[in-house]
């Protein structure tokens, strides 16, 4: 077993880490902290998914990093770019060189007595454990499992005879052309997946229990490239950034807030797209707009594939699997050389890692969050979690500059430990992302950290109100509690 110590770990090498470790450098260029990542390659996320056509559902001005422009035109960027994107942002602030591959962190221990953490990472492909210590724990992980997506039990399926493919673990070099595919879903992987694998395949169905909303954008933002023409090209950046920002946010509350308007202008987008004749039954959900994700496709690929037959749409339950491809509950039968089952993700918190305060287990689904970024009771951890309503990559901005400003803070005070502590009794039953009905947060229930009953506490999912509150807001309000060093602390720096 090796030991190592650093003053700020972090704990996954996706666009959250990364996005967290390139503040660091920039704004505390001093303080020593390594980052700790499970794949052998950074990316998180857009390392794991290489299905046919992965992509952002998010427009990529907003989506990128505040400090470092996204500079393409795309709007909705393939995975390979966006992979690119964050292994050359950490290239160019040198964090790569601070990333330790291979590392699965295990469990999580808080010493009160010394004031750190004591994190335990297995390294997969030798079985042996490596031991890190620091003073400051930030958490990157994402929300769901790596290891196993979501497949429900299809009654038959191991009697299917072709290829039966999850979208989290696809096959590397897999060729469906010529094939007929039948994808099992309807949200966003499944409206990525269904025209990217029709350019090839004989046909593709997109099997759905139920519809989702979907409507197309642009996949050049050609307002930007005029712009571009006559404007510094930062400028334009930032307001390009600004206007989407303010038209996630402004689509968000009007759904929210007037329903059936939204709904009416949704659906008038996907008759334009797939013309007067297909039946709109296939994309009218019984959900209010925005009760789950909406589905964003590029330049209405979706609806394209649709209209010229080399794709359809089939809205039915599945009685079951066959040799040859599935029956459904109304006896008909749809034949399958392929089936992709993008049915979802399983959730977890922290990467699935045990974390402890002094020996004691923590379970987070008893835990509230503070100010969406620390975890109530557990001393000086971060856990970066981006927005569900909005471009993920906004919230990891924002948590990473809260990050820095709490870390200055304790500097400047001579304090060592900052604890969320809750005299109110603010928890509720509710957990961070209950508020979208999509099965799989549903099935999260039990998982995810609590929601109290207002902020700091609770979660808002507002751009604008979390930019105040964790960029200019005091970072002592009396309810961030601090504890000055008790022990002189190694290898930290100011």
């Amino acid at each position: 077993m090796t030991s190592n110590h650093t003053n700020v770990l972090v704990i996954g090498a996706g666009i959250s880490g990364i996005g967290v470790a390139c503040r660091l450098r920039r704004e505390l260029p001093g303080r020593e902290f390594a980052i700790l990542e499970r794949r052998e390659a950074i990316g998180g996320t857009w390392d794991l998914f290489r299905y046919p056509g992965v992509r952002s559902d998010s427009d990529m001005f907003s989506f990128g990093y505040e400090f470092r422009p996204w500079n393409e035109l795309k709007v909705l960027a393939d995975g390979r770019s966006i992979r690119e994107y964050v292994a050359a942002t950490a290239r160019e602030y040198g964090v790569d060189k601070s990333i330790h591959y291979g590392l699965k962190v295990v469990a999580a221990d808080w010493s009160s007595e010394r004031q750190r953490w004591t994190v335990t990472a297995l390294r997969e492909a030798t079985g042996e454990t490596e031991t890190w210590t620091c003073s400051f724990l930030v958490t990157c992980t994402g929300y769901y499992d790596y290891d196993r997506g979501y497949r429900p039990e299809f009654p038959g399926a191991d009697r299917f005879e072709g290829e039966l493919i999850h979208p989290q673990h696809w096959p590397a070099g897999f060729d469906h052309a010529g094939k007929r595919v039948v994808v099992i879903g309807s949200g966003a992987t499944a409206v990525t997946l269904v025209p990217a694998m029709a350019e090839t395949a004989e046909h593709v169905t997109m099997l759905q229990r139920s519809p989702s909303y979907v409507f197309s954008l642009p996949s050049v933002d050609r307002i930007t490239a005029t712009l571009k023409k006559f404007l510094p090209a930062d400028l334009v950046h930032r307001m390009t950034r600004r206007r989407n920002i303010v038209v996630q946010q402004a689509m968000f509350k009007a759904a929210r807030r007037f329903p059936g308007p939204v709904r009416k202008l949704l659906l008038a987008g996907v008759r334009r797209g797939v013309g007067p004749e297909f039946d709109l039954s296939h994309f009218s959900p019984k959900y209010a707009p925005w009760d789950e994700r909406l589905c964003a496709i590029p330049d209405g690929d979706l609806f394209t594939a649709l209209r010229t037959g080399r794709a359809s749409v089939v809205t039915e339950t599945i009685d079951t699997f066959t040799p040859t491809g599935i029956r459904l509950a109304s006896g008909r039968e749809l034949p399958a050389d392929v089936i992709v089952t993008a049915t979802g993700l399983n959730l977890q918190a922290l990467g699935g890692a045990a974390v402890s305060v002094d020996g004691v287990p923590r379970d987070l689904h008893e835990v509230c969050t503070y100010k969406s970024v620390l975890l109530e009771g557990l001393p000086n951890l971060a856990w970066v979690f981006g927005y569900t309503n909005a471009s993920w990559t906004l919230k990891v901005d924002l948590a990473a500059g809260y990050l820095v400003r709490l870390l200055g803070h304790l500097d400047r005070t001579g304090q060592a430990v900052a604890t969320p502590v809750d005299h109110a009794a603010n928890a509720t039953t509710e957990g961070v992302v209950d508020e979208l009905s999509s099965g799989y947060i549903q099935r999260a229930k039990g998982i995810m950290p609590r929601q109290g009953r207002d902020f700091p506490w609770r979660m808002v999912m507002d751009y604008r109100h979390d930019r105040k509150a964790l960029l200019s807001d005091p970072i002592a309000d009396g309810i961030l509690e601090f504890t000055p060093a008790t022990t002189p602390s190694p290898a930290t720096s100011a």
